[in-house]
């Protein structure tokens, strides 16, 4: 038992320290590019959002996860509980509504200008802000029914109304702002889960399209194309992971008691997909440093021709 809470210890460290790395150095380099004279791609904003929200899910989830793996109880009194979850689940929505932004601003980007989304393709970038904001606010909003119910571990057996967690207790009560607040989170994860699927296909058929207009030109994709299939990536790894994460969140919402590495394989999967954001968008040429050598390309056309 003792060499399985340390493996799992290991693991929420190697995750905590990977995913935290992996943001800083990408949001460092977003950072750069917007205060520098770079040129940024139309989505670089949602992706600097997205860095944040990552941080949200990984530390305060991660942290509390090991130190219980570690032998550590009762860490957290009813304010620390509390603020754990609220800024978990913050960054969780927050990560979730990026995302789902991400996917349907890239699929309005690359979409042809003859098209009858040309309209919205010219508004879209004025829209970006708003719905960053407006994200960020609902969330914040929704999330506060939840955290107020949130306490300390309870010890009390005959407290019928409480779910255990692995170092907090959650009191919930079933009132009607308790019931209406998880049912607009939960339209709103599928409302999003749509625009995401619907969002990929379009990518899909616009790149597919594209690919056989040029089957018989030998070059390379646009900054656009790559772009866009990064998204993609992104989206196939975050619905996968999601459906998981959901499967267990069900499990554990119904389930009369739960085992208890159920807990831990929830906090740990939730983590995954921001751990892994930063990897698959850096592999895949989101960097600074060749998004500046754009500016360079156009001053010196020659030289250009030179680079791979």
């Amino acid at each position: 038992m003792a060499s399985t809470n340390m493996t799992i210890g290991i693991m929420f460290i190697v995750q905590i320290v990977v995913g935290t790395l992996g943001n800083i150095s990408l949001l460092s380099q977003y950072l750069f590019l917007h205060f520098s004279a770079c040129k940024a791609r139309s989505t670089d904003p949602i992706l600097r959002h997205l860095m944040v929200a990552n941080f949200l899910v990984i530390l305060p989830r991660g942290i509390p996860e090991a130190l219980l793996a570690f032998g550590r109880e009762d860490f957290l009194n009813d304010l620390g509980c509390k603020l754990v979850y609220y800024i978990h689940s913050l960054g969780r929505g927050v990560c979730f509504g990026t995302t789902c932004l991400l996917s349907v601003f890239q699929a309005i980007a690359i979409s042809p200008s003859t098209s009858r989304w040309v309209e919205l393709k010219a508004r879209a970038p004025r829209y970006m802000t708003t719905s960053i904001v407006l994200c960020w606010v609902l969330q914040l909003l929704l999330n506060l029914t939840f955290a107020v119910n949130i306490t300390r571990k309870l010890k009390n057996a005959s407290f019928t109304g409480k779910v255990d967690f692995p170092y907090c207790s959650d009191t919930y009560h079933k009132t009607r702002l308790y019931s209406t607040t998880a049912a607009l989170i939960s339209i709103a994860d599928i409302v999003c889960t749509g625009l995401m699927l619907w969002a990929s296909g379009s990518m899909v058929f616009i790149l597919y399209r594209h690919k056989r207009q040029v089957l018989h030109i030998h070059s390379r994709f646009s900054r656009e194309t790559r772009a866009t299939q990064s998204i993609l990536v992104l989206v196939t790894i975050f619905v996968c992971l999601y459906i998981v994460c959901t499967s267990m969140k069900l499990y554990l919402t119904f389930s009369p008691k739960p085992i208890f590495v159920a807990f831990t394989v929830t906090a740990f999967t939730n983590a995954c997909f921001p751990t892994l954001c930063p990897f698959v968008l850096m592999s895949r040429g989101y960097r600074a440093p060749r998004i500046c050598c754009v500016r360079s390309e156009r001053s010196t056309p020659s030289s250009s021709l030179n680079k791979v």
